[in-house]
């Protein structure tokens, strides 16, 4: 392991990391909200901490190893974690275990959250809250990895890491880089347009510009307790919902519809069809189920209610218009199963991933299949592409490890002093980087134990670096020379 070329390499994008504080000051001078020193305190330290990782260091100039990258990976979501709760800290007067864990669910993209009273919070503080998540949903390595060249340093081992999926080997373009800052640029240029379109629909502007980068990201913070109930608006809603669902794309879908300038790449991924019924029959599904049971006053408001909690739990976003714990039991219980299901691969949603659902699925039809013709060889495939038994492999593994791993968070949350029903709904809300969870943590964390959060830390780590490029580092295998 060479450890300083990964500490200069540490230090170089945390420097780089720093000047994220700057929007937030701006924010701070523009409302005259006096928290700018916060910011400024967290420049400062972000800037001394790189410095004093790289300068040591500087000479040390070298690819990472794909093994080195699945620790660098990690180290920076945990270290820009600890660096971007300094204002939280600071401003809010957290401790650093709800400091912390407001951070890591930014950056995550998960959406849980310990802060209460967000309408009352300085507008610096809710901007900084709705910027990392932006900053996590395309993922922080993937753009460090688009000016990583002009440093010196390749960064395909780190996009190996960060994008650990089965499309992971995917690529746009010859060059890794110019295919993080292609992405980077679709995902600015959707996360514009929803601003926009928040902005025309009454949302004011500084909510429209978070709620953008929230949506986009599929994060799931707001700048209101009551997240888009506080709006009372269907054009608002269903601008989230169209956003939320964009966000559920896979990434290089929505570049090759624009390199061709065509709608024709979305109508030729299986896996987006695949995602859009899954959306379709659930959102049917849980408005039949509102209606009939009478939940709301009408058909239209259970359809309203049932598509956007639908769209919102499947892309892992988190936005809410209701408490959807309150609903009839097998309600919350079927979104829960959305929610595992999650977006698509190379998108800003969490969950296992449609495509790898989709793999599972062909691979038990095909042993039914091999039941009734032992002599047959039928191979899976995904669109018109055969799926490589490699590829089928890696999804068995990363699936029985998702599932162990939700068992294990769920059995210590239960020893950590939740009832059942609140420790699935924090495993859900967490390792599905979903947000709203059930029971105690329906609406936030803020009641739990401390013990509780650190555990849902360690939760939306695995699930927003996809299990693999955590776990790997408890393997002893990985420590051996």
């Amino acid at each position: 392991m060479h450890w300083r070329s990964i500490a200069r390499l540490f230090g170089v994008l945390l420097m780089l990391y720093s000047l994220s504080f700057l929007p937030p000051i701006a924010v701070s001078f523009f409302y005259v909200d006096g928290e700018w020193g916060d910011f400024a305190v967290s420049l400062v330290t972000a800037v001394a901490v790189g410095f004093v990782l790289w300068w040591p260091n500087r000479e040390h100039k070298r690819e990472l190893t794909v093994r080195e990258g699945f620790l660098f990976v990690t180290l920076f979501w945990v270290g820009l974690g600890f660096v971007s709760s300094i204002p939280f800290i600071i401003g809010l007067h957290l401790d650093l275990t709800d400091a912390l864990f407001e951070s890591i669910s930014g950056f995550t993209t998960t959406g849980a959250t310990v802060v209460v009273g967000l309408d009352r919070l300085p507008p610096s503080v809710l901007y900084h809250r709705q910027q990392i998540q932006w900053l996590g949903g395309m993922g922080i390595i993937v753009l460090a990895v688009a000016i990583l060249p002009m440093l010196g340093v390749g960064g395909m081992q780190l996009y190996k890491a960060e994008a650990s999926g089965v499309s992971k080997q995917e690529k746009l373009t010859p060059r890794i880089a110019e295919t993080a800052r292609l992405l980077w640029f679709i995902y600015f240029m959707l996360t514009l347009a929803c601003a926009l379109a928040y902005w025309a629909a009454g949302m004011r502007l500084f909510d429209a510009i978070g709620h953008a980068f929230t949506t986009v990201a599929t994060g799931g913070f707001s700048t209101h307790d009551q997240s888009i109930a506080f709006y009372d608006s269907p054009v608002i809603e269903s601008v989230a919902i169209f956003f939320m669902l964009a966000g559920g794309i896979n990434f290089t879908v929505h570049f090759l519809a624009w390199k061709r300038g065509s709608l024709r790449a979305y109508f030729e991924n299986a896996e987006l069809r695949a995602y859009l019924a899954t959306f379709i029959v659930g959102a049917l599904a849980v408005a039949a189920s509102l209606a009939l049971l009478g939940v709301y006053g009408g058909t239209v408001e259970s359809i309203r209610h049932g598509i956007f909690q639908v769209a919102s739990i499947l892309t892992s976003t988190g936005l809410t218009t209701d408490v959807y714990g309150d609903w009839p039991l097998h309600i919350p219980f079927l979104l829960i199963l959305l929610s595992f299901i999650g977006g698509c691969v190379g998108s800003t949603a969490g969950g296992i991933k449609v495509l790898r659902i989709m793999v599972l699925g062909k691979l038990g039809v095909r042993q039914l299949f091999k039941l009734t013709h032992p002599q047959a060889m039928p191979v899976i495939k995904v669109g018109d592409s055969v799926v490589n038994p490699e590829v089928v492999y890696s999804v068995l593994g990363f699936v029985v490890l998702y599932a162990v791993t939700s068992l294990a968070l769920t059995a210590a949350m239960m020893l950590a002093g939740l009832d059942l029903e609140s420790a699935v709904g924090a495993v859900v809300a967490t390792i599905n980087l979903l947000g709203p969870g059930l029971g105690e943590v329906e609406t936030n964390f803020v009641t739990v134990a401390p013990a509780v959060k650190w555990l849902a830390i360690v939760g939306m780590l695995v699930g927003r670096l996809e299990v693999f490029t955590l776990l790997i580092l408890f393997t002893p295998a990985y420590w051996r020379n």
